[in-house]
């Protein structure tokens, strides 16, 4: 790659970016206006590639623009991924007791109208996790005297959800305070509304943790990309029946594996693989977990 002649242009936050990820600003050539250097081009360079001379479309290829919520969306995954070091961490959990809580819930009156499944019950668990480990309910920030991690009091509950217009994230305010049935109702509002295309600006945004059932598409696992501004992800896979030890015998469960993703800056591993354990170990025995974390 040629050398730039001249002084490099670049805003501070590229600059930043570009330190951050090894890459020499002199040796770019700036694809922005009066050739600044971008992002994307910091991007570009630090996976091998160059922004200004992308692969040209043939005739058989189809050109799809990226524009409104999936550009919005686009983005903010590459900026956390590139600044946020990810850390990711499975377990197994035997979902028979979860699956017979839910049963349990939408023959009850209470729940009658709403659509509750095990998602209820891992947000439920995931909250809990996040009250006992508040560092995956937290978020990095960058002072003028330093670094500092912002521990939030409220639990802000994202739900990543597969829509028409593409992946977004409402949230459920105050999630933390909330009763098992207060927040199925919250859920299945802010669902409904975002499949709608009804979705406000102020229904996506203030996240503190997220949750997303990426099982819903028959997989088993991954590793999700936590949103920015907050320090960690879980992700729910699918429930499939395996061999599972009970009291020495092997017998057939419904197993789900789960995958916490964290900001190894805001988390250890030990705290991470703690919060992870907290979930699975709620979803073994739900409905006794429920009655010890009431909100007060």
């Amino acid at each position: 790659m040629a050398r730039h002649q001249g002084p490099t242009r670049a805003k501070p936050l590229v600059r930043k970016l570009a330190k951050d990820l090894g890459v020499d600003l002199t040796a770019i050539s700036g694809s922005g206006r009066s050739g600044d250097v971008t992002r994307d081009d910091v991007l570009a360079a630090a996976n091998g590639l160059t922004a200004a001379n992308p692969t040209p479309p043939t005739g058989g290829d189809d050109r799809v623009p990226v524009r409104g919520v999936q550009r919005a969306m686009a983005e903010a995954m590459v900026l956390s991924a590139f600044t946020a070091p990810h850390v990711t961490v499975w377990v197994e959990v035997d979902m028979s007791r979860t699956q017979d809580l839910v049963r349990r819930l939408r023959e009850h009156p209470s729940y009658r109208d709403l659509r509750v499944t095990p998602f209820t019950i891992v947000s439920s668990a995931l909250i809990a996790s996040a009250c006992q480990h508040p560092r995956i309910n937290a978020s990095w920030s960058e002072g003028a005297d330093g670094p500092d991690v912002i521990v939030h009091r409220d639990i802000h509950l994202g739900m990543a959800a597969d829509t028409p217009r593409g992946l977004l994230v409402p949230v459920v305010r105050g999630a933390g305070a909330m009763t098992l049935l207060e927040l199925a109702r919250a859920q299945q509002a802010l669902i409904e509304t975002a499949r709608l295309g009804r979705s406000t600006p102020a229904d996506l945004v203030g996240g503190t943790v997220t949750l997303t059932n990426i099982g819903v598409f028959g997989v088993d696992g991954g590793t999700p990309i936590i949103n920015p501004g907050q320090s960690a992800i879980l992700a729910m896979g699918r429930i499939v029946d395996k061999p599972w030890a009970v009291d020495g015998e092997v017998r057939v469960r419904p197993v789900m594996q789960l995958s916490l993703s964290f900001d190894h800056r805001v988390c250890d591993g030990a705290q991470g693989s703690r919060a992870l354990t907290s979930v699975a170990t709620f979803l073994a025995d739900p409905a006794a977990a429920l009655l010890l974390n009431q909100p007060a």
